[in-house]
């Protein structure tokens, strides 16, 4: 309707097809046309060098911040590993973390869901104080053993100060948006050390089925500066290697199109399990300082049973081994690194999920091993991509992040996965407030909640 609206005072094609030379408009003098053309090269240079500065401007600022936040969970996690009783505090840190966000986090409590609202809607501001926050709580939720991540951390930090660049310089509504979403980009790109994904992210986060190309440029800038600044404060970033790719053929490639539909499967599952764990436990549990500190006493308990500290914090160690030959990990790591992360998530500590669906889509890639023809490492990468794309739907940043991660050599195979494991992943994620502008199976311009 709006598109006819727009188009209403113009000529049809059929008309303008049929309209005699004579009818035609006069061209324009080449004096017009060479002004014309010269006022777009002006507008465009204006554009790039605005967003060259205000990109590099954010990327300043949320590259320093990943920086900062990678020392200090490096020091954290360095810390549990030597006292191995702090894990027996993580209830403490859950209290300490759900009293303070509760007394003074305000709106800061919704998180990436804020950030992404604020995108949309623009209305929503971004407090400064969600940057130390987000900050203290994901290195607390570490330093005691939790399972989360950091790209929600990354994220709220980017997102937190691209709000205030914005505030510096004033900027009106629309420039707003496309800072937070250049927060979004530094914020991911600098964490992961994968700019070009990180730039891509910042755009196809917001929902599913737009893509925001006006961003493109910001995003790109704000996501490579980002890297490059938490790069020179000297934070270097893991390699892993997916060895030696197979020759391409029908039958290698319906086995990675048989990976992709169960890590759609498993991606249901984690989104599932977190929503159902926070559900359950704000349904018993009113306090959320509470909330938090008995699930810390569920982890505890969970770690006692399973008899083993590998899915504590970032499980690292355990992505690392999934690189390895066929049976270097347990094939039901996976799960348990599930049920870990759903536990801690879903009772209100903080972190991000995309470290956690790292670890569980490369382990159980690597578990796949044991039916599939495919090598254990090159499953572990395509396992990690395609968990992260179908858990998030962003199918084309983990596309480019696995060639970041990995190089160009599988890229059939990493854009079957991000692509397969996406479709089948339905339209929840764990990004509560992404919008579903095209439902991926094409059928109109609905909004749903779950396909």
């Amino acid at each position: 309707m709006h598109q006819d609206k727009q188009l209403g005072d113009s000529a049809s094609p059929s008309e303008a097809s049929l309209a005699s030379p004579s009818s035609s408009p006069s061209p324009e003098s080449p004096k017009r046309s060479i002004s014309h053309e010269g006022s777009k090269l002006f507008h465009t240079a204006v554009y790039l060098v605005k967003w060259l500065l205000l990109g590099s401007f954010v990327g300043l600022l949320a590259g320093s911040a990943s920086a900062l936040f990678l020392w200090s969970l490096d020091v954290a996690t360095a810390a549990r590993l030597q006292q191995p009783w702090l894990l027996y505090l993580l209830p403490v840190s859950g209290l300490l973390v759900g009293w303070l966000y509760r007394e003074y986090g305000g709106s800061a409590g919704r998180g990436n869901n804020l950030i992404l609202e604020s995108i949309h809607e623009g209305r929503e501001r971004i407090p400064l104080r969600m940057a130390p926050l987000v900050l203290v709580g994901t290195v607390l939720t570490h330093l005691t053993g939790g399972s989360a991540g950091r790209e929600g951390t990354a994220v709220q930090m980017g997102g937190s100060l691209a709000w205030l660049a914005g505030t510096l310089t004033r900027s009106g509504p629309a420039d707003r948006r496309i800072l937070l979403m250049c927060g979004i980009a530094g914020g991911f790109g600098s964490v992961f050390g994968t700019p070009l994904a990180g730039a891509v992210f910042g755009l196809e986060v917001l929902a599913i089925g737009m893509f925001r190309h006006s961003a493109l440029y910001p995003c790109l800038i704000a996501a490579l500066v980002g890297d490059a600044v938490t790069r020179a404060w000297g934070i270097s970033h893991a390699v892993y290697r997916i060895g030696e790719v197979p020759a391409l053929s029908l039958s290698a490639l319906a086995q990675a199109a048989i990976a992709a539909v169960l890590l759609g499967l498993v991606a249901r599952l984690f989104i599932r399990s977190v929503h159902a764990v926070r559900a359950t436990a704000a349904r018993l549990i009113a306090s959320t300082p509470l909330r938090a500190a008995a699930g810390g006493i569920a982890v505890i308990l969970l770690t006692a049973a399973v008899g083993s500290r590998d899915y504590l914090g970032l499980s690292l160690p355990l992505m690392e081994a999934s690189f390895q030959s066929a049976g270097s990990v347990d094939p039901l790591a996976w799960l348990w690194k599930l049920a870990f992360t759903a536990l801690t998530l879903g009772a209100g500590f903080q972190g991000g999920e995309v470290t956690p669906l790292f670890v569980i889509g490369s382990t159980l890639g690597h578990a796949m091993a044991m039916i599939l023809s495919l090598p254990a490492p090159l499953l572990a990468g395509l396992g990690l991509v395609g968990l992260f794309s179908a858990s998030a739907n962003t199918p084309l940043a983990c596309f480019i992040l696995g060639l970041e991660l990995f190089g160009a050599d599988a890229a059939v195979y990493l854009f079957v996965v991000s692509v397969i494991s996406y479709l089948c992943s339905g339209h929840t994620g764990i990004y509560t407030s992404q919008r579903l502008v095209t439902r991926k199976d094409g059928r109109g311009d609905e909004r749903v909640g779950d396909g």
